[in-house]
């Protein structure tokens, strides 16, 4: 229907996956408008947290089952993911709208993880997918550069789109809010679908051509997989637990009148780990190297906090913790960006381009499980220890917070771990 004859890598490549990760990353944006869904449907702020932990759930498993459907045809994939996206964004403004009306429905509350959750779950997971092996093919010199692009979309989407949002709350009410944005992120998604394209001179290996599944292929290097898997999981497990706590942090440490302003720094910190960590590793002889370093600078900021009982000590008005604190949130958020970016291009240096979408689709699955357990790991922590305290007019629990790095530094040592003695031996044909 639509036909585009450039081979032009940017306008094939580059934009599309921009138009599809910006609109997709704005999952990230969640804690922008939580409270006011709850509120607003008549809910506890712990119910509609599902909504978020099951988005990532289901982006991770969609993407690993549906990965050798985005290995088949990236034009019907990027369609799957622009209407499931858009469908469940406005599906869940709809049920905000019922629930709204029907003050503390069940129903409602079941809508909205049904579409947030589920449906624009599988929309994230194809909608990933599909650019990342295209900007490959399309920068087969700096492939770093190239996945970092897009996946740095996705996390600049969060900077983006938070002051829109909160913008539009202001004016309107947060059903409406999601409708609007379910429309036009699906005219982003649907221009992005039809500009997608491999290179002209790309084909795709025929069936009898291409060999072993992807699941044999890693069947091949089964030890290399495990410690890229734990390593990718680990590093979201712990990135999530920070983020997920990150504007209480900010209130404790006496910055509540900052923390929309430094919500924003830490996702431009978020999204540059993400395009400039990758856009580095082109460089290195190794793209595990990244890695180490990646998990060395999270765990040394992580400890200096946790020696230093840096959050505690900020809220007690301690100015140089305070700048300690927030070096350890801008370090995460960039390594957590980082880890992201570098998987596609780690996982193709060691099992080659053939099959790629598919086996980074099945390595996702440790975003689906992150995604369970990270923020709501957190949450419990901070649940179970410590005691809440006024601080500026605003209620936290700076010893909980406290208490869930301990539990991100021995993630962060175990993730180390993996990358010095499991991840090795990288196969350079493609």
């Amino acid at each position: 229907m639509f036909k585009i004859k450039s081979q032009n890598k940017w306008l094939r490549g580059a934009i599309p996956a921009l138009l599809l990760h910006c609109s997709i990353g704005t999952v990230y944006c969640w804690s922008t408008f939580s409270q006011n869904i709850a509120e607003y449907m008549g809910h506890a702020k712990s119910d509609v947290e599902w909504a978020f932990s099951l988005a990532i759930f289901f982006l991770g498993m969609s993407a690993a089952f549906l990965g050798s459907v985005v290995e088949k045809n990236i034009h019907r994939s990027s369609l799957i993911a622009a209407v499931c996206f858009a469908a469940g964004m406005i599906g869940s403004g709809l049920f905000m709208m019922y629930g709204h009306a029907n003050q503390g429905s069940t129903l409602a509350l079941i809508g909205i993880l049904v579409c947030y959750g589920f449906v624009m779950g599988v929309g994230l997971g194809t909608g990933y997918l599909s650019p990342v092996k295209t900007l490959m093919l399309w920068f087969k010199s700096t492939p770093g550069l190239a996945t970092g692009l897009a996946v740095a979309g996705f996390g600049a989407a969060k900077a983006i789109a938070t002051p829109i949002m909160e913008a539009m709350m202001k004016s309107m009410t947060v059903d409406k809010m999601f409708i609007i944005l379910g429309c036009v992120y699906f005219v982003m998604m649907f221009i992005g679908h039809i500009l997608l394209a491999k290179p002209a001179d790309w084909h795709e290996p025929a069936k009898q051509e291409k060999g072993a599944r992807a699941i044999d292929v890693i069947k091949q290097k089964p030890v290399v997989f495990v410690g890229i898997w734990l390593m990718f999981y680990l590093n979201i497990t712990c990135g999530l637990a920070l983020i997920s706590q990150e504007k209480m942090i900010f209130k404790a440490i006496g910055l509540a009148d900052m923390v929309a302003v430094l919500g924003i720094v830490s996702a431009v910190f978020n999204a540059g780990g993400r395009f400039f960590l990758s856009a580095a590793a082109d460089k290195l002889k190794s793209r595990n190297t990244m890695y180490k370093f990646i998990f060395i600078v999270s765990l040394a900021m992580t400890a200096a906090v946790v020696l230093t009982q840096g959050i505690v000590g900020a809220s007690a008005g301690n100015a140089v913790l305070m700048v300690l604190v927030l070096a350890l949130v801008f370090a995460v958020n960039a390594g957590y960006g980082g880890g992201f970016s570098n998987v596609p291009t780690l996982l193709s240096d060691h099992y080659g381009m053939s099959n790629i979408s598919a086996i980074h689709g099945i390595t996702l699955s440790a975003w689906a499980i992150a995604g369970l357990t990270g923020n709501q790991m957190a949450n419990w922590i901070v649940s179970k220890f410590g005691t809440a305290v006024e601080i500026a007019g605003n209620t936290v629990n700076p010893t909980g917070y406290q208490t869930v790095l301990y539990v991100t530094l021995v993630m962060y040592v175990i993730a180390l771990l993996c990358s010095l003695f499991l991840v090795r031996g990288e196969k350079k044909d493609k």
